[in-house]
């Protein structure tokens, strides 16, 4: 006896089939037989689907948003500098002139004639003018690296003729040229104010804001300040220390006390106020 299934299997429960001996199988078969409809029922259309089961946290992938794109590279070429303006015919903006001031005037014959005759501070005034006649004769001192200063140690005979010259220091060597071609050039001069060879240093300014301060005689016939010396330094002997004599006035030829007043301009407000700027110049300079 055949049975048929819902399934389309046919099973022969005849005594002499094999399904009769084996009676333990039909359990199985019913079991597989009914989770195969059960799958196959899942898969049918229109049946529902089982929804997705959710990862643990650990396993979720965390879906990254896309890299952004290269950012696009442009290549500008440099602007062009501006064009440069032709400035060789005008100029706004004007040059600056270098500073100058000419050569003084050399002395006259009416401070020579002073100054022959003035013996204090060993001539003063015969010093003064004779470095004054070189600098009248080196001509116009420009600003520049030809400006400077030279200074001489000279000596010049009892006849006014100059004996000796020789030169300390200079800071030009233009200046120092033009002084020599002066010196070698000078006229002739007075005779010394005291008839002996006179030996002084001086300073020749090639300047172009001075050209050397007249000094002042207010104060000449004032003794000179002693000479510092130690006296209490050893001699080897035992004999007390020689004590410095104050000095004696200076005195003229005739032994009467020299004015200091020797002509007009001596005392009066302008060789003061002179005075006063050739000390500010002085100081301001650093000299």
């Amino acid at each position: 006896m055949a049975i048929e299934a819902a399934t389309g299997i046919v099973f022969d429960w005849r005594l002499d089939s094999p399904w009769r001996r084996l009676p333990w199988t039909l359990p199985g078969a019913l079991a597989l037989l009914l989770a195969g409809l059960w799958a196959g029922s899942t898969l049918l259309p229109g049946s529902a689907e089982r929804p997705a089961e959710t990862p643990p946290f650990d396993a979720q992938l965390i879906e990254l948003p896309p890299p952004l794109p290269p950012p696009e590279i442009i290549l500008k070429s440099p602007p062009k500098p501006p064009p440069i303006a032709d400035t060789s015919e005008s100029s706004s903006v004007p040059e600056k002139n270098p500073a100058s001031l000419a050569a003084p005037q050399a002395p006259s014959a009416e401070e020579w004639q002073i100054a022959a005759t003035y013996k204090l501070k060993n001539s003063k005034r015969y010093r003064y003018n004779w470095g004054q006649l070189v600098r009248s004769q080196m001509g116009t001192a420009v600003e520049g690296p030809d400006q400077g200063q030279v200074r001489f140690r000279i000596e010049i005979a009892p006849d006014g003729k100059i004996a000796k010259v020789e030169e300390l220091w200079s800071t030009s060597a233009a200046a120092s040229k033009l002084a020599w071609q002066a010196i070698r050039n000078l006229p002739p001069t007075p005779p010394t104010p005291t008839g002996k060879p006179l030996v002084f240093e001086q300073t020749i300014s090639f300047l172009p804001y001075e050209t050397g301060w007249p000094p002042s005689y207010k104060l000449d016939c004032l003794p000179d300040p002693p000479k510092f010396k130690n006296q209490y330094t050893w001699n080897g002997s035992d004999s007390l220390p020689d004590t410095p004599e104050p000095a004696a006035v200076a005195t003229d030829d005739e032994g009467a006390s020299t004015d200091c007043v020797t002509d007009s301009t001596a005392g009066s407000i302008e060789e003061e106020e002179r005075e006063l700027k050739r000390q500010m110049e002085a100081n301001r300079w650093g000299s």
